[in-house]
């Protein structure tokens, strides 16, 4: 607790004349009153007022007579450079917050640890961490101290001590409590009677940990076994009493096993830093000269250690041994060993394994890698090296084998990866072009729909074509929607008229063999989404689901309905929030999915498909959709049944939409007109034609460039420009390039830009301010309604 002593303030004492002027005021107050009642004929009130007057001047007086200081300084605010400097004493992080969290004080050590003065909810590296600190925060509040174990911070996980501090308790005091070093002496015996020491004990390694004097201290079971014998208490065993020198000086003898024991080498490393020097590990093993490697049952051990596949093979080409990491990556069990390593690789690949290894048994010690092919998946070459041994007993070559199954699944996956954003690379380039040429066809058609009114010769042939231009719009936007490029466009919508659209492509895509069925509910509400994405969502099910019945085919069964929030209450789901929902159910009679692959489906580049039949990205671009569009997708399957996929999405409010509807319907004409100098840039001659003749229909005066270059010579000329509408991408300088130019002369110039490609493709290009964005391919209304946004934007 930090108790604050604050400085005394002194008061300047009345003189005399000062002590008499309070009392003066009341007396003439007084007789004033008591004047007036006597004009009045009051005479008993005004003798009362007298006496009133004369008690409360003697009683002023008093009280403005020189008193004794009190015995108490005067409390002021806290003297935070003081506090700042008892802080600075503590070698812990420590902090003064207010009591909501407000950072006041920290200490250096707080910013050593944490980087910077952030209050510590900030330096909390997740949402459990700040849970914990709001515990300690509110224990605090509550008993005056709270503590909390372990909070994971950025600094990484530290106790955390919490105290209300201050005059009124209403401060903070947090300390981050430094993990106290571990004993490096503890750790080294506990490292000793553990797993250490219990697999130095299976390769036959005695194990102990001795002090400067000699005396164990930990030892693993081994050496408990062979060298402690018949003492009762490690405490009085020394190594002089359980091990014996031999005579030539290079063995030593444990005593408990006499003459008859075996000899063995013995090394004692010293402990590392920052533990003492003068205690260290004693280590006895078996000699190798007088235990055959080859022979010995404690290699096996030390072999299994290893994370690396080895064996060793003799001279005739027999496998001695292997340990575990070994037969896991050439996939050999138990049951079934291999003789030769020729019995692990393919066919074609066995004279090459057999030449190697006679070839390096026999002649000079030496190593290399070759390629081969395992039986157990012949389709992933692996590399085996290939090393000669001498003087290692019957050992006479090494085999090491990698398991590199899980990177050669990693490099499928980045290869799939890679080959998905070329193609949709080259679907976002075909869509920018084809974007372009409907830009011109819509657009024209516009211009001459407003020459032609209902009724006219030509008019049903131009609606015609305008239709067609909007279908193949949908098309470059399902094909940015493959490559995942689409510009977001989020709209009020009901779920059985998307449904409706993508009807008539998922006949196609489902073939002959799959019965497409497709059923809606009563009074679905409206819900806001990208219709395009909707579309996808549908596709990528409807895709999966054909897979998943061939070849014999079946049933898809798509259907849309309400659910109302009490039959979302019925559900009981932890996930799905109480509201209301338009349901899409997604439904097949294929081969199901295993409950073990469930929970794994929405995973990215998960497959159960072939190798090169499957992206592993179908169901994750599903789930990304669905909940970016606010909703919630569930999977339920049997196998040998199906699987049906439901997705619910929330009901769209609309607020005010009567008022807002007759609002829209009255201004529509009137923003379409607009005034003013356009500066148009654009580099596809057809494209610029239509927006011109647009614009200038619309009231504006619009010049027109073909190239950012001459867009900035037409600036330079000092000519008023109301609205520059430019391309993004156009050879030569682009249009960001051109703006950002532009902007230095005239920073207020409004910019709307237009483009083939998706706003989110072009988002780190275009990233200035105060501008618009319009995507290709647009009609002349569109256009209009865009150039008076753009033009009206402050």
């Amino acid at each position: 607790m930090l108790y604050q002593e604050l400085p005394q303030i002194d008061s300047t004492p009345l003189d005399a004349w000062g002590r008499w002027l309070a009392p003066a005021l009341i007396a003439g107050a007084a007789l004033t009153a008591a004047v007036v009642l006597l004009l009045f004929g009051l005479l008993l009130p005004a003798g009362v007022l007298v006496l009133i007057g004369v008690t409360g001047a003697l009683v002023a007086y008093f009280r403005s007579s020189p008193m004794a200081p009190a015995d108490g300084p005067l409390m002021v605010g806290p003297d935070y450079a003081l506090l700042g400097s008892a802080l600075g004493l503590s070698t812990d992080p420590v902090a003064l917050t207010t009591g909501e969290g407000s950072l006041l004080l920290v200490n250096p050590a707080y910013r050593e640890r944490f980087g910077s003065a952030r209050p510590p909810f900030e330096i909390a590296a997740d949402d459990q961490a700040r849970e914990g600190l709001a515990l300690a925060q509110s224990m605090a509040a509550r008993d005056g101290a709270g503590c909390v174990a372990a909070v994971e911070t950025i600094a990484g996980p530290s106790p955390v001590e919490v105290e209300r501090a201050g005059t009124h308790g209403d401060l903070l005091l947090w300390r981050f409590v430094r993990a106290a070093a571990p004993d490096p002496l503890m750790l080294a015996a506990n490292r000793m009677r553990g797993r250490a020491g219990e697999l130095l004990g299976r390769a036959g390694v005695l194990a102990a940990f001795v002090d400067p004097q000699g005396r164990v201290i930990a030892h693993n079971r081994l050496f408990g076994e062979r060298a402690l014998g018949g003492l009762a208490s490690e405490e009085k065993a020394r190594l002089t009493d359980l091990v014996e020198e031999s005579e030539d000086g290079g063995h030593f003898q444990l005593t408990a096993e006499g003459d008859t024991g075996r000899p063995l080498r013995a090394v004692l490393v010293p402990l590392d830093p920052p533990g003492p020097n003068d205690y260290g590990y004693f280590y006895l093993f078996d000699s190798p000269d007088t235990l055959p490697m080859s022979s010995s049952s404690h290699l096996q051990a030390l072999l299994d250690m290893l994370p690396i596949g080895l064996a060793l093979v003799d001279g005739d080409g027999r496998f001695l041994t292997m340990n575990q990491a070994f037969c896991h990556a050439a996939g050999i069990s138990d049951s079934k060993m291999p003789v030769y390593p020729g019995d692990l690789v393919a066919k074609e690949d066995k004279a090459a394994v057999a030449d190697a290894v006679r070839r390096n048994a026999r002649g000079p010690a030496m190593s290399g890698d070759i390629a081969v092919r395992l039986t157990r998946q012949p389709g992933e070459p692996v590399a085996l090296t290939i090393a000669g041994l001498r003087g290692l007993g019957d050992a006479a070559v090494l085999l090491l084998l990698k398991d590199n199954s899980e990177e050669a699944k990693l490099k499928r996956q980045v290869a799939q990866a890679t080959k998905m954003q070329v193609v949709g690379q080259l679907a976002g380039g075909v869509a920018h072009d084809f974007n372009n040429i409907l830009t011109a066809i819509i657009g024209h058609c516009d211009l001459m729909l407003m020459r032609h009114t209902p009724g006219d010769i030509d008019y049903d042939d131009i609606q015609q074509i305008k239709s067609n231009s909007n279908r193949a719009a949908g098309l470059t936007r399902q094909l940015l929607a493959f490559s995942r490029q689409q510009t977001l466009r989020p709209q009020v919508l009901q779920l059985p008229d998307v449904v409706s659209e993508v009807s008539h492509l998922l006949k196609r895509l489902l073939g002959e063999t799959v019965e497409l069925v497709v059923k809606h509910g009563r009074n679905l509400g409206p819900i806001r989404a990208d219709p395009g994405q909707l579309e996808q969502v549908i596709i990528n099910l409807a895709v999966n689901a054909r897979d998943a019945m061939l070849p014999k085919g079946g049933t898809l069964t798509i259907q849309t309905y309400s659910v109302k929030s009490d039959q979302v209450a019925e559900l009981g789901s932890d996930i799905l929030p109480i509201a209301d929902y338009s349901a899409l159910s997604v439904a097949d009679t294929g081969t199901g999915i295993p409950a073990t692959v469930l929970g794994k489906i929405f995973e990215p580049f998960f497959t159960t498909k072939e190798v090169g039949k499957g992206t592993g990205l179908g169901l994750s671009t599903v789930y990304g959709i669905v909940k970016q569009s606010g909703g919630f997708i569930f999977a339920d399957s049997k196998v040998g049944e199906g699987t049906r996929f439901i997705i619910y999405l929330p009901v769209h409010r609309e607020e005010e939409p009567a008022k807002r509807s007759r609002s829209v319907a009255k201004a529509k004409k009137d923003e379409l007109w607009g005034s003013g100098t356009v500066l148009l840039v654009e580099d596809e001659p057809m494209v610029r034609s239509v927006a011109d003749r647009a614009l200038t229909r619309h009231g504006y005066k619009v010049v027109t460039a073909d190239n950012g270059e001459d867009a900035l010579e037409i600036l330079a000329a000092g000519d008023p420009i109301d609205l520059l509408i430019s391309d993004v991408v156009m050879p030569g300088m682009d249009g960001p390039t051109m703006v950002r130019e532009a902007r230095k002369s005239r920073p207020e110039l409004k910019i709307l830009f237009m483009s083939g490609y998706a706003e989110e493709q072009l988002r780190k290009s275009i990233d200035i301010e105060n501008v618009n964005f319009l995507p290709k391919p647009f009609s002349v209304t569109e256009l209009a309604e865009a150039a008076r946004r753009a033009a009206g934007a402050k």
